[in-house]
């Protein structure tokens, strides 16, 4: 049984990387003028790969050629993930498309599910994403919003690759591998939209520490998290990433946000909310011995 005192600063710690992701999210749109979201991706993965390889150092023998399938696939996930949500940065605010991106997620979950009470979390994510439009569709960009559910749909397949590539490789060999490929296909996409502002240093220092905010210190925070939380909990406060996303895009975009849009949001993190309970309740009785 977890001790009391552990959960709450264990709770911290998923807030905190939560916050983290979304502070370097608005770092990025920052640099959007100077490096282009594709730009930006490349320095993400980059020096998310060198953090990750200097840290996992990796063992690149002993492994089956489905193995090393499942790392390039896992790349190609990580870069389609990553270029279409700072796409959709490009065009709509922070918290309107982590929301539109947590529906990947969320659409797996009530899949997995299998219950008749996922259909409720269904319908109640598509009030969310309805309301998200304020009042009107046409406030919002709809290549935006394209880029946003190509997200969501690369979301949900990083999910299952990181998953196929966790049970092949230990700690975060998989990860760190996975996350060079995804480095090294965006290198050609990223320099082109760039260009010659990846000579200037300050640019490069405020890449590295969006891949620091983004990548390293969220993944550190949600392992030590993971230790102390059970894993339904953990997914519950995931689940928060639009209201964080919200505040980072009002706090350091001056990203406001219309009423709808804000109850699109809540109606969004509720279905997720439910729909992580329905499958951990369905987890459960699926454990439960036959009598």
């Amino acid at each position: 049984m977890t001790p009391r005192t552990g959960v709450n600063p264990a709770i911290l710690l998923v807030i905190a990387g939560l916050a983290c992701q979304e502070i370097g999210a608005a770092i990025a749109v920052l640099l959007f003028p100077a490096v282009g979201p594709l730009g930006m991706v490349m320095l993400r993965l980059t020096f998310s790969a060198l953090i990750l390889l200097a840290i996992a150092r990796p063992a690149l023998r002993g492994h089956a050629r489905a193995d090393w399938m499942a790392v390039v696939w896992f790349g190609v996930v990580l870069v389609a993930m990553n270029s279409l949500f700072y796409l959709a940065l490009e065009r709509l605010t922070l918290g309107v498309t982590v929301t539109i991106e947590v529906l990947g997620p969320l659409v797996l979950s009530i899949v997995a599910s299998r219950r008749a009470s996922a259909w409720l979390w269904a319908i109640l994510a598509l009030a969310g994403v309805v309301a998200l439009g304020g009042g009107g569709w046409d406030r919002l960009d709809p290549l935006g919003v394209a880029f946003a559910l190509g997200a969501a749909a690369s979301w949900a397949f990083y999910i299952l690759a990181s998953s196929r590539v966790g049970r092949a490789f230990p700690k975060l060999d998989g990860l760190a591998l996975a996350m060079a490929v995804g480095a090294v296909l965006s290198l050609p996409f990223g320099i082109a939209d760039a260009g010659a502002s990846l000579l200037r240093i300050e640019i490069i220092a405020l890449g590295a520490a969006v891949a620091i905010l983004s990548s390293t210190i969220p993944y550190a925070l949600e392992l030590i998290a993971l230790r102390r939380l059970p894993a339904a909990v953990f997914a519950i406060l995931m689940s928060l990433a639009p209201a964080t996303a919200a505040i980072a895009g009002f706090v350091f975009l001056g990203q406001h946000m219309s009423w709808l849009e804000i109850v699109g949001i809540a109606l969004v993190i509720a279905a997720s909310i439910g729909a992580v309970r329905s499958s951990a309740r369905a987890a459960r009785e699926a454990a439960e011995p036959v009598a």
